[in-house]
Order: structure tokens, then C-alpha cells, then sequence
């Protein structure tokens, strides 16, 4: 009974640890995540897209579900479409 007890609490303590480990490296991805700038111009002063441009992209590639199939350079480029292609195929004809 003792030993199962031993193994109960080693079990609880890792789970506790793992899930603090969590929210502590939860809580550093959402304090260091890039801003998302104003507005992106070219060399030449050419506005390319605006704050408002990046976040209508990131609610497109919400409603298409591109993050559930992991980052866009990650583990998401091997599964969802290759909308960089796309994009530089468009921009090309």
C-alpha cells in the first residue's frame, strides 16, 4: 500500500510540475509575441499593408483552418496548402 501511495504522489507532482512548466512558457510566448506594426512600406515609400491588412490575413487563415494544422512555416506547411506559392503564382501572372 505504501509503494502505491509512493507512486501516486510521484504521478501528482508530475503532473503539477508539467503544468506549471505550461503556463509558464504559455505566459513568455504571449508577453514576447511581435508586435504587429502600423503599416509596411517599401524602400521607395510605397505602402504595401496595413495593421489592418495582417490581422484580416490572420482571421482568413483562422477561418480556414490553418491553425489547427500548426504554424505556417511548421508543421503547417507540410499539411495546409501552400498559400505562399499561391500568393507568389498570383502575383507572377
Amino acid at each position: 500500500m505504501e509503494n502505491t501511495r509512493k507512486l501516486w504522489l510521484g504521478l501528482g507532482s508530475l503532473l503539477v510540475l508539467s503544468f506549471a512548466v505550461l503556463l509558464f512558457m504559455g505566459g513568455e510566448i504571449y508577453r514576447q509575441a511581435p508586435p504587429i506594426p502600423d503599416r509596411v512600406v517599401s524602400e521607395d515609400g510605397t505602402l504595401l499593408y496595413t495593421a489592418d491588412d495582417i490581422q484580416t490575413g490572420r482571421r482568413v487563415w483562422q477561418s480556414i483552418g490553418g491553425m489547427q494544422l500548426g504554424s505556417i512555416w511548421g508543421h503547417g506547411g507540410y499539411v495546409a496548402p501552400d498559400w505562399s506559392a499561391d500568393w507568389l503564382h498570383r502575383e507572377a501572372v
